[in-house]
């Protein structure tokens, strides 16, 4: 289109000369002693045209001379970048084709050569995690996080922390993310991984945190974050077990909405028992069993021993007994509460109403503990035939 325009150019001033020439006698004299040239205008016009054209001609000529080395530099560096995108490009492909080894291969003609030795250093790194060999997989990462400028030192991080997680590595996954946190704002991605790391390490205290922090950001599913919590808490409530004042101390940080969670109570219930606190896991499991009624719960409500804090056992067997009572106006035909009632009444020596209650629940479902129960109970009241039958029913059961 420029071609076609000089050209269209060119013809105008032609026609312009010849028109000026028919116009026009006019005549150029240059004198220069002793010699006397005159020339007509057109031809002097034409003239200074041509001179101007290959002036310009030779100026652009000795300009391409001039800038010749650079613009090879240039057509050197720009093939050099396209190789480079090539073998990035390469690289992914192969990577996600499964084909490692070609895949770091490339990687490794980018690092040399691209624009972002970072990334390929990446590449390379995570290829040869696949193939299982963690020495250069640690040196190609070394190699990503020396030529990472800033903008590339948090995908150095959460790399290293990935394929350390991966690698079960959880201290050197905590570390890159911790790295990362100090370093910058904090991202959802990495804190979910450092959630992970912290679990992997035992960190029970972070992982409540972190957990609690990601909940309420909607950043994990509320049951995965629920799940999280519960185990934290559990995990906590085993390691402070061995001292009494230490666990009470616990329990009470946990919150009021955790305590209710029947995994949660469980546990607390159990290394209450296991302390001598009977009253305060008996409270433990009837709030929790207030807030959701769970099998689990009643089973365990049971089993918990007679309370020697105040030495009131009659009392305490009583007073379980008239809470399971309670419960049982609202349930009337649950066979778990009809069989914890049954063992209740069997620690307060209750035979007549332990009998009663066993039998009751073996009406609405036959199970291998209320057999048990009753085959125990027969043997106390010396009815042996009676304890035979149970403990085969309960065999046949189990």
């Amino acid at each position: 289109m420029r071609s076609l325009f000089w050209l269209l150019a060119v013809f105008a001033a032609a026609v312009a000369l010849v028109i000026l020439g028919r116009v026009d006698a006019g005549y150029v004299l240059f004198i220069y002693p002793p010699y006397r040239v005159e020339v007509s205008m057109v031809f002097f016009a034409a003239g200074v045209l041509v001179a101007f054209l290959a002036f310009y001609a030779l100026l652009r000529l000795v300009g391409h001379a001039v800038s010749l080395p650079a613009y090879v530099r240039a057509f050197r560096s720009r093939r050099r970048r396209e190789r480079a995108h090539a073998a990035l490009s390469g690289a992914l492909q192969a990577y996600y084709e499964g084909r490692y080894d070609r895949a770091e291969k490339e990687a490794a003609v980018a690092f040399e050569t691209g624009p972002t030795p970072a990334l390929a250093a990446l590449l390379a790194a995570r290829a040869a995690h696949q193939l299982r060999d963690f020495q250069r997989r640690d040196q190609w990462l070394d190699r990503g996080e020396a030529a990472a400028g800033e903008r590339m030192q948090a995908a150095c991080l959460v790399s290293r922390a990935e394929l350390a997680l991966e690698d079960r590595d959880f201290a050197a996954a905590r570390d890159a993310l911790r790295s990362l946190h100090g370093a910058g704002p904090k991202q959802i991605a990495a804190t979910r991984m450092l959630l992970r790391a912290e679990r992997g390490a035992g960190a029970w205290d972070e992982v409540l945190r972190l957990a609690s922090q990601l909940g309420k950001r909607d950043a994990i599913a509320p049951a995965l974050a629920e799940e999280y919590k519960v185990q934290a808490t559990i995990e906590l409530l085993a390691r402070s077990a061995a001292e009494p004042e230490a666990f009470e101390r616990r329990w009470r940080s946990v919150e009021a909405r955790d305590q209710l969670h029947p995994r949660v109570a469980a546990a607390a219930a159990r290394h209450a028992t296991e302390l001598r606190k009977t009253t305060l896991a008996r409270e433990i499991i009837e709030r929790a069993l207030a807030a959701e009624w769970t099998p689990q719960l009643v089973f365990l409500y049971a089993e918990l021993p007679e309370s020697m804090e105040d030495g009131a056992r009659a009392g305490e067997a009583r007073a379980r007994i008239e809470r399971a009572e309670r419960w049982l106006l609202e349930r009337s035909r649950d066979a778990q509460l009809l069989g914890t009632l049954g063992r209740l009444c069997t620690q307060a020596e209750l035979w007549g109403k332990a009998r009663s209650f066993l039998e009751a629940s073996l009406s609405f479902e036959e199970t291998r503990a209320a057999h048990l129960e009753l085959a125990r109970l027969a043997e106390r009241l010396g009815q042996a035939d009676e304890a035979q039958q149970h403990y085969r029913r309960a065999a046949e059961i189990s």
